[in-house]
């Protein structure tokens, strides 16, 4: 493990934060939100690459946080990083795998490696970001490994706050991209027409509920199904996103069945396909719950769809990475 490397001006502060994963676009927009609260929480990032460590080290200044790279799967590396760290917000996961990365080292292992981490150093709560309909029963492979993880994190010494959401869309993320390429296209093809349900939450919204996890006392050990206030049928929500800009796409309806096939296939002779079966299914499951029992748990409110669309795929919303 590299040791943490502090930004000027770093205290030593009892409720600093870890965050695992912390180069992703929601870790990012997490450090800035603790950055700039009032007072500021000091955070420590941790990351697995140096690579990883240089989209952080280009951060401005004023939210730059501690930076160390680590194995998730170490215990003793991430202990090391939890070091006066009172609280740990862990980010790693992965929707499709790859030669590389498994669901069960991303998961299972690190949640393990986390778990006993916390225990080591004696943290105050573990804050662990899941999918909607992660159950370890599951039949598909991310989300039945997703639920084994989240039982690791259940059965451990360190409480835990598991926020399971669906997808996540904020002002100039790929989300936000793809929805955008999706709602000015003359033609878009969608599995079953776009028949499934989405329910997607502000990406702003779901950093004030992990925000809520570092600050609130009665959230231990539970787990909390957190989405926007609007469930609709996929074909549905790009058509309200395109009439933004005065345009409708025509939807062209493809099998489900035949989409998973294909993409069965893709797993077969390609290395790393764009898009795997296991992970086509997560994207296609029905999302459609009830985000207000969690919603007041944490004390956030929720964007709605209609503002959602505006501030990440509307003409003024800000430039696409």
């Amino acid at each position: 493990m590299t040791q943490p490397s502090n930004p000027p001006g770093a205290q030593n502060d009892t409720a600093r934060v870890l965050v695992t994963g912390a180069n992703g676009q929601i870790g990012r927009r997490l450090i800035e939100r603790l950055a700039r609260s009032n007072p500021p929480v000091p955070v420590r990032a941790a990351v697995r690459s140096v690579r990883a460590a240089k989209t952080l080290e280009a951060l401005p200044e004023e939210i730059r946080p501690e930076i160390c790279v680590v194995d998730y799967r170490n215990t003793g590396e991430l202990a090391e990083a939890a070091r006066e760290c009172r609280y740990a917000v862990h980010l790693v996961g992965i929707l499709k795998e790859t030669a590389t990365s498994r669901y069960e080292d991303a998961h299972e292992a690190s949640t393990r490696a986390i778990a006993d981490a916390a225990a080591m150093a004696g943290l105050r709560r573990i804050v662990y970001l899941s999918i909607l309909g992660s159950n370890p029963n599951s039949s598909n492979a991310c989300l039945a490994s997703k639920g084994r993880a989240e039982q690791i994190l259940l059965d451990a010494k360190t409480p835990a706050l598991i926020l399971r959401v669906p997808m996540v869309i904020g002002p100039g993320d790929v989300t936000a991209n793809i929805v955008l390429r999706e709602a000015l296209s003359r033609a878009l093809p969608l599995a079953s027409g776009g028949r499934s349900r989405t329910q997607p939450i502000y990406a702003g919204d779901l950093i004030e509920a992990i925000a809520a996890g570092l600050e609130r006392d009665d959230l231990d050990d539970l787990i909390l199904d957190l989405a926007g206030p609007e469930s609709l049928p996929q074909r549905e929500f790009i058509e309200r996103a395109a009439r933004l800009y005065g345009r409708r796409p025509h939807i062209v309806s493809i099998p489900t069945g035949l989409i998973l096939f294909i993409a069965g296939l893709a797993e077969r002779f390609f290395t790393n396909p764009a898009i795997t079966k296991t992970a086509l299914e997560v994207i296609l499951a029905d999302d459609d719950v009830d985000p207000e029992p969690a919603r007041q748990k944490l004390g956030i409110d929720l964007t709605s769809l209609d503002e959602i669309l505006r501030r990440c795929v509307g003409p003024q919303a800000p430039q696409r990475e």
